[in-house]
């Protein structure tokens, strides 16, 4: 099955950490980009961090503020969010997403979606 594969939602408190990790299943970085987006029950998917070019930084969304860290493993086909200083509005499901890599390192639509994980960070 191509599709990437979530592990290490859980559930802490405020100000805790917790780090994600994605694994592609059936492709591999050397086609495809990958991402972390989450989802929160009445809200739009959000970008938490991105690849915009394979080779580039990646590009977070505006509320992490610095307190989350994503990078990559490519021996292992692995992406790792490193999540600091979660707050309650931080629970969600984080969901891993996949795009192929265009022309000149571009990086195109993410299309190809994980389960995803739950987070839940209580007060």
């Amino acid at each position: 099955q191509v599709q990437p594969v979530e592990s290490g939602g859980g559930s802490v408190q405020t100000g805790g950490s917790l780090r994600l990790s994605c694994t592609a299943a059936g492709f591999s970085f050397s086609t495809h980009c990958m991402g972390w987006f989450r989802q929160i029950p009445g809200k739009q998917r959000e970008r938490v961090a991105a690849f915009v070019r394979v080779n580039g930084s990646p590009e977070y969304g505006d509320f992490v503020k610095g307190r989350f860290t994503v990078s990559k493993d490519s021996a292992k086909d692995t992406l790792y969010l490193q999540m600091n200083s979660l707050e309650p509005e931080d629970t969600g499901t984080y969901i891993c997403w996949a795009a192929r890599i265009m022309g000149g390192d571009f990086c195109g639509t993410y299309n190809l979606a994980g389960q995803g994980t739950q987070v839940t960070v209580s007060s």
